[in-house]
């Protein structure tokens, strides 16, 4: 058995390892931070629009794992000694990684998948898994997704952060309300009886919408636009315009107050609604 003076000996001779191995992490993260505060401060300064920042985002997470990967591999090759060193390290670490972590490096590779093929970037909001939320964050292993919906029976948002693992993006359909466009069509639904003034009651709806839009109608990929169907009961007008899915349960909330106001003040114009009347009529006397 080793002796007491050996194993002392021994550790005092890797004494100096141990020392110059912490100051050189020491260095390597105030390095880090100086240099990601200026990659920070220059990218995002740069980036104006939504797309710019979800850009700017990515690059920072790439520089901060491409940054770990290279520090690892230099202490690999500082406590290795020498290529063949390396070389051993690195084969132990792959066969380690292969077999203990399946999971983490499928997720790695929904990362890059996100990375390269960008089915969705940061701000759009997305539904996977059931789960429907704004995309707050990309990280190596996770997507984060600040949730609408979920506590309520609607698309405001819940206060919830949900963390879907990138694995999973290779087994789920993706539904992005924001891919191609800041904004998506939605419609508010007025029921008037047939004995109505349509035409007026179509013209109170368009202008609703209109003036509840008004702040964006200009951004819209189209203007607010009638539709209007057969009902058993009347005749329901469908007034359709694009609004931003976070937006999406105010504006429809404000538009059909003002229909309801609007309607209420004429006379010609009735809401239509499921019910039943009775008319009594009184027998004649012969």
């Amino acid at each position: 058995m080793m002796d007491l003076a050996a194993i002392f000996n021994m550790a005092v001779s890797q004494f100096p390892v141990v020392i110059n191995t912490m100051v050189i992490l020491v260095a390597a993260l105030i390095f880090y931070k100086l240099v990601t505060r200026a990659l920070r401060g220059i990218v995002l300064s740069k980036a104006k629009t939504k797309k710019q920042k979800s850009n700017a985002l990515v690059f920072l997470s790439l520089w901060k794992y491409a940054f770990v990967i290279i520090l690892i591999i230099g202490l690999i090759f500082y406590l290795g000694g020498d290529i063949t060193g390396l070389g051993v390290w690195a084969g132990l670490m792959t066969a380690a990684l292969g077999w203990a972590l399946q999971k983490p490096i499928t997720g790695v590779a929904g990362w890059v998948m996100v990375i390269v093929k960008r089915p969705f970037e940061i701000g759009d909001r997305i539904e996977i898994q059931g789960v429907k939320g704004d995309v707050s964050e990309i990280t190596l292993t996770h997507i984060y997704l600040k949730e609408v919906g979920g506590t309520i029976a609607s698309e405001e948002s819940s206060g919830r952060t949900i963390l879907i693992p990138n694995s999973k993006l290779f087994e789920q359909d993706i539904i992005n309300y924001t891919m191609k466009d800041d904004y998506i069509l939605d419609q508010v639904v007025t029921a008037v009886t047939y004995e109505s003034n349509m035409e007026k009651a179509i013209k109170i709806c368009e202008s609703a919408a209109k003036k509840v839009t008004r702040d964006f109608i200009e951004e819209m990929p189209q203007k607010p636009y009638i539709r209007t169907f057969f009902q058993p009961s009347g005749i329901d007008i469908k007034i359709r315009y694009y609004v931003h899915p976070a937006q999406r349960i105010r504006v429809a909330s404000d538009i059909t107050q003002e229909i309801f106001r609007k309607v209420s003040e004429e006379k010609d114009i009735e809401f239509a609604y499921p019910h039943t009347e009775v008319v009594l009529r009184k027998k004649g006397k012969k």
